[in-house]
């Protein structure tokens, strides 16, 4: 997955998940002709610190220059090559249920260097209809869009008592990069790497954000 090169470079972890926010940022200031950017300015449009940031992009060997800054697309150049982003990723998604049909559809997998090759279901009653103008293939493709097509990524958007079977389709096919929706944690083998992302999970944590906001203004003067 993207994360792969960067952690191949020897960049911590918790680098590798920031560098995609500099990366939006850095784009968004290019979209408006920005050329260069200081520290500050770049860290305060991703959410972090300056410091921060300097740390994060030093392990690409990017240092900026002093009182003239960083070049934008330089630096975002570093940071696509750094997360792999300068080749093409074939992937597929795996559920077409809402969430499924609403990823199949989703145009930013393909700005950002992400091509949906495939839709996967196990339900044959779903199987051959045409969803965002692809066919859905049945789960048995799986190994033949490895072989043939270089897929390399899945995506789960099941439902959560299927994930797991999902997964284990994906890893015995070749994959190493998974994408889960499913709020459950999946068991795979050390060599394949997981990013879960859990929508109830951060709607709660908005909600404790919101909890504390409000008592915070019922008890201001």
């Amino acid at each position: 997955m993207s994360t792969a090169a960067a952690t191949r470079r020897g960049i911590p972890d918790a680098s590798v998940a920031r560098l995609p926010g500099y990366l939006r940022a850095l784009t968004a200031l290019a979209d408006a002709g920005i050329a260069s950017v200081s520290s500050e300015e770049l860290a305060g449009a991703a959410g972090v610190s300056s410091a921060m940031l300097r740390k994060d992009l030093s392990h690409l060997g990017s240092y900026g220059v002093r009182g003239v800054g960083y070049d934008v697309e330089r630096l975002a150049s570093e940071i696509a090559a750094a997360l792999g982003l300068t080749q093409d990723w074939p992937v597929a998604i795996v559920g077409m249920g809402n969430l499924g049909r609403a990823l199949a559809a989703y145009r930013g997998f393909a700005e950002r260097g992400f091509r949906v090759i495939a839709l996967l279901d196990r339900d044959p009653r779903v199987v051959g209809e045409e969803v965002s103008g692809r066919v859905v293939r049945p789960m048995t493709d799986l190994a033949t869009l490895v072989r043939d097509e270089g897929l390399s990524v899945g995506v789960i958007a099941t439902a959560s008592d299927g994930a797991q079977d999902a997964c284990d389709a994906l890893v015995a096919a070749g994959i190493r990069s998974v994408l889960n929706f499913a709020p459950v944690l999946l068991s795979v083998p050390e060599d394949v790497a997981v990013r879960t992302v859990d929508l109830s999970t951060e709607l709660q944590i908005l909600a404790f954000h919101g909890q504390r906001n409000a008592v915070a203004e019922a008890v201001a003067p």
